[in-house]
């Protein structure tokens, strides 16, 4: 099957996937009501709540959830072959992940913009909620830590990524005071700020194809370039954690949310050029393979199936855990729930918003697949001269362990990049546009994170303050403990808290890495090995959350049920194998993380198997509304 085929089919699929299931989701289960109260509007305070036009929320939610998860899930999860991979991206997206994302979302929407965790001890009880907050402030930690080394990684490689990725803010801040405080149509400023960004992707590749490129302007570019992308890791952490913390505090409308969209622009437009690309050159070859004879075709030449690869731990279950973003991911229940929910400005926007993203993102992870599996057998000069086809492809994969997330995304960068030069784009200039792609969905999700993490730490601070001895109506004692509490409860406590705890698990070297300045920035790969499965650990609860809700309603819940045990089997089963692995190996701290995790999900299970026969058809206690809003 050619690689174009391929695409067209997927893209096909995952738009019957939304007008078919989607459209049953929406408007049979859920009933989503257009006229229906929203957080937005009852709880608006313009900082969190702030109702949006459909357009720039989207943008804000697929930035968000998308991030380098599904560029480095699939781009490892190839090593099994790309017919797997693809099998799990189109089925998971529609099946599970859209309806997960936009699940949550509606449920949500109806619950005052609650977080999934607030939620959960609604529907259950306060002990799960407790539990599961503790889970979410777990994964957002190693988020915070692991995406300011991702992004950094991307920098050093891809030194042309810098500067446009820095300019996009005053460009985010202009639009965003442009349509909050005017009321201005986005059409024009969307178009602009779009014009503006790819123009500072041309000024940070140092202006290839003119005269520039080896002119005054050209040369200050490329050296600040060489001089910014060799900064150490753990000043690069500590640069994008400051602006992370910036962006959380100050209201949404400001910086995250337009900066997003903006985003979005950039990065949807640029996945159309990559599948222009595609076209031409499986129509007409490559113009990257062209200069030293005739154009290579272009053609898979990744394995349809591999089931043993050199070191590869087995594809199942870990092919459901090397692929979430993309197909399904805990992450997103976050987003849903903690940002996109207090931005929506009616409940039929939650479909688009979170079921569309959803397929979007499923359409670059098949993006990603081809370009890894076919656009790289293009050639790699700079890595690999003189390699191309299968015998590249086979080098660059030869064993699981040296396929690390960077690789993984440089390989997708300039398997993107062969494809863009048969539209006749400068080879720099085309891996600056993938790697400002790269670097931006990185770096949407990492403020959002700081975000979600703000919100987590506010609420279990909440909680705990509200236990201690003495507290009524509010009002705490003098104890030790009241007055961090009290502070973490606030935007700008809560977020210090934050990036202050992921830079100083950032701080510490890698697994194996003697400390120096060099090796300090990396410390959040010593937790990453757990991510996967505790993400996937974390989409199976919020679907259990879902089934909650359902099965009060009297509802179908198989809908939920069904991926909630797959994605409780799943995790589970690749902990247990890893916590084997990593005894042999004497990762004891590991270990000991992912025994808590195990513990965690199974007694959230046993609180639900308790309840489920208890509750069908009775419904939670209704909450306090603003409004007069009906218990949906």
């Amino acid at each position: 099957m050619t690689p174009l085929l391929l695409v067209a089919l997927a893209a096909v699929t995952l738009s019957l996937g939304y007008v078919g299931y989607g459209r049953w989701l929406a408007s049979r289960l859920f009933q989503l009501d257009p006229t229906a109260a929203v957080p937005s509007e009852t709880l608006r305070d313009d900082r969190d709540f702030v109702p949006t036009p459909p357009a720039i929320i989207f943008g804000h939610h697929f930035t968000s959830i998308a991030g380098t998860g599904p560029i480095v899930g699939p781009a490892l999860a190839i090593m099994w072959g790309w017919g797997p991979a693809l099998v799990w991206v189109l089925l998971g997206s529609i099946l599970i992940g859209g309806m997960h994302d936009m699940a949550v979302l509606i449920v949500s929407l109806r619950n005052r913009g609650m977080t999934v965790g607030e939620i959960a001890g609604r529907l259950l009880n306060p002990r799960v909620r407790l539990l599961f907050l503790v889970l979410l402030l777990f994964a957002l930690w190693v988020v915070l830590a692991i995406f300011g080394w991702v992004i950094a990684s991307v920098f050093v490689q891809f030194p042309e990524a810098i500067l446009p990725v820095f300019l996009q803010i005053p460009i985010a801040v202009a639009i965003g005071l442009r349509v909050h405080r005017q009321g201005r149509a986005i059409l024009v400023p969307s178009l602009a700020a779009l014009a503006a960004m790819y123009a500072t992707v041309w000024l940070g590749a140092g202006c290839p194809g003119t005269a520039w490129t080896g002119g005054p302007v050209g040369q200050v570019v490329q050296t600040v370039n060489g001089t910014v992308a060799g900064w150490p890791i753990w000043l690069w952490v500590a640069i994008l954690l400051a602006y992370c913390y910036v962006a959380s505090v100050l209201p949404v409308w400001v910086l995250l949310q337009p900066r997003d969209y903006i985003n979005s622009l950039q990065l949807i437009s640029s996945l159309g050029l990559i599948v222009t690309g595609l076209v031409v050159t499986a129509c007409f070859g490559s113009a990257a393979g062209s200069a030293g004879g005739s154009p290579l075709p272009l053609e898979m030449v990744a394995p349809f199936l591999d089931l043993h690869p050199n070191n590869a731990p087995p594809i199942t279950p870990f092919l459901f855990v090397t692929i979430a973003c993309g197909a399904v991911s805990g992450f997103h229940c976050l987003v849903s729930s903690g940002t996109s929910s207090k931005q929506l400005r009616c409940e039929t926007d939650a479909r688009v918003v979170g079921y569309g993203s959803m397929l979007l993102e499923a359409f670059l992870a098949v993006l990603v697949i081809v370009a890894v599996g076919a656009g790289i057998g293009l050639g790699w000069p700079q890595a690999y001269p003189g390699l191309s086809g299968t015998a590249l492809w086979q080098t660059l994969y030869a064993d699981w362990k040296g396929v690390t997330g960077g690789k993984a995304i440089a390989a997708f960068v300039v398997g993107s990049g062969n494809l863009l030069e048969s539209l006749g784009i400068d080879a720099v200039m085309a891996r600056a546009l993938v790697g400002v792609l790269v670097a931006s969905f990185a770096g949407t999700t990492l403020d959002t994170a700081t975000r979600l993490q703000r919100y987590v730490v506010q609420e279990l601070a909440g909680s705990l303050l509200a236990k201690l001895p003495g507290t009524s109506a509010g009002q705490t004692t003098t104890t030790p403990l009241a007055l961090p509490l009290k502070w973490l409860t606030t935007p700008h406590g809560a977020t210090l808290f934050a990036v202050g705890t992921a830079f100083l698990l950032a701080l510490l070297p890698a697994p194996g890495k003697p400390w120096s300045l060099a090796n300090l920035g990396t410390g959040g790969l010593i937790l990453w090995p757990l991510f996967g499965a505790t993400n996937q650990l974390l989409a199976g609860l919020s679907l259990m959350v879902i089934s909650f809700y359902l099965r009060r309603r009297g509802l179908p819940t198989i809908v939920a049920t069904l991926p909630m045990i797959l994605m409780l089997v799943m995790p589970a089963w690749a902990l247990c194998i890893n916590i084997d692995r990593w005894l042999a190996g004497g990762s004891l701290a590991l270990v000991a993380v992912a025994v808590v995790m195990l513990a965690v999900e199974a007694w959230m299970a046993i609180e639900g198997l308790l309840l489920w026969g208890r509750i069908k058809g009775v419904l939670e206690e209704p909450l306090e509304q603003p409004s007069a809003v009906a218990t949906r």
